[in-house]
């Protein structure tokens, strides 16, 4: 008899397992109307993947760009190479999440069946669905004890990003900090982490979040609809533009010497001006995409844990009302992160 060919070994729980899950997908380029969900086939680790069985994810504002194709000047034409001239490879969007590990590859040491993590897997995506596999050596790691599935899931993707742009930095103790959209995802983790590294934080937002942001650790707010922080006269180390608002244009004036703008989001053409400005001044502008790394996670756990990062939830929707969830993070209202809940039942 001939032999046949044995499938890779994967440690699961002892219940009964689906072939299929449920996923948001969307196969064209549109507004919200194109996400549907679906039944797909449940993803199979391999050796040194693990299977998340996804309870939170999150809609973020890099989600609503991707599946509309509306991002920043000049990357319309890169992003649609990356990801589908026509329509999009990867149709299941959705980068961060937490959940609980239901299966393993052979080779996977860090993690095991059952372990509750979060983490985030970037431009991969895929978080918009009942369940996703990554590399255990991915920007994955462990649930802090006392923080829910929604609370973890809203944490790797401001976080991440601004220790990135921080250590890009070199923020330092005593640094004054300006955050320009302090309230939403990324500006409530720049927030608290300028504050638990030991800077000076002024945050940027509408009135109606002056409460949020100073809860979060800023010392001072400004109310960006009735005051013009670049017409202040104060000057700041360090300046961070979540929005798309202060370009070095604007920022200049409003750097001390030796400052640094950080270009959260930025044009094609900002970033690649970025060197020059910096060589031609005694400022720097800090653009460009943001490293994912396993110890940024493994960080944001630590610093959950101990209270010097809380989560920020403004909306929580269920899987099947994502399209409403998109609607909402569209219209740039959102504090902190929208949460999706994955139900399995």
């Amino acid at each position: 008899m001939k032999a046949t060919a044995q499938p890779t070994p994967i440690r699961a729980d002892r219940s009964v397992q689906s072939n299929t899950m449920q996923a948001v997908v969307r196969e064209i380029y549109g507004p919200p109307e194109v996400l549907k969900l679906v039944e797909l086939p449940k993803p199979t680790p391999r050796d040194h993947e693990v299977r998340v069985k996804i309870y939170a994810t999150t809609v973020t504002s890099g989600d609503c760009r991707v599946r509309g194709l509306n991002v920043p000047a000049g990357f319309g034409l890169i992003i649609r190479l990356a990801m589908g001239v026509v329509r999009p490879r990867q149709t299941v969007l959705g980068s961060e999440f937490a959940g609980e590990v239901e299966a393993v590859g052979k080779n996977v040491t860090r993690f095991k069946v059952g372990d509750r993590v979060f983490g985030m897997d970037g431009l991969r995506m895929g978080a918009h669905a009942q369940y996703k596999c990554l590399p255990e050596s991915g920007a994955l790691a462990p649930i802090p004890s006392g923080l829910s599935y929604a609370d973890a899931a809203a944490l790797p993707f401001g976080g991440s990003t601004m220790l990135d742009f921080y250590q890009r930095a070199r923020l330092k103790a005593g640094d004054k900090v300006l955050v320009n959209g302090a309230s939403g995802a990324v500006g409530v983790a720049a927030v608290q982490l300028a504050r638990h590294f030991g800077a000076e934080v002024t945050a940027v937002c509408s009135g109606a979040n002056a409460e949020l942001v100073r809860s979060l650790g800023a010392q001072q707010v400004i109310d960006y609809t009735k005051e013009d922080f670049s017409a202040s006269g104060q000057t700041y180390d360090v300046i961070v533009d979540t929005v798309g608002t202060a370009p070095f244009a604007r920022s200049k004036n409003s750097l001390r010497k030796g400052g640094r703008l950080l270009l959260v989001l930025a044009t094609l053409w900002q970033m690649l001006s970025a060197p020059w400005e910096s060589a031609t001044s005694s400022k720097s502008v800090i653009a460009g995409p943001t490293s994912e790394r396993a110890e940024y996670v493994q960080t944001l756990a630590r610093l959950a844990q101990e209270g010097s990062l809380q989560p920020v939830i403004d909306r929580r929707y269920a899987l099947e009302q994502i399209a409403e969830a998109h609607r909402y993070v569209e219209t740039g209202r959102k504090r902190g992160s929208v949460v999706v809940e994955v139900s399995h039942s």
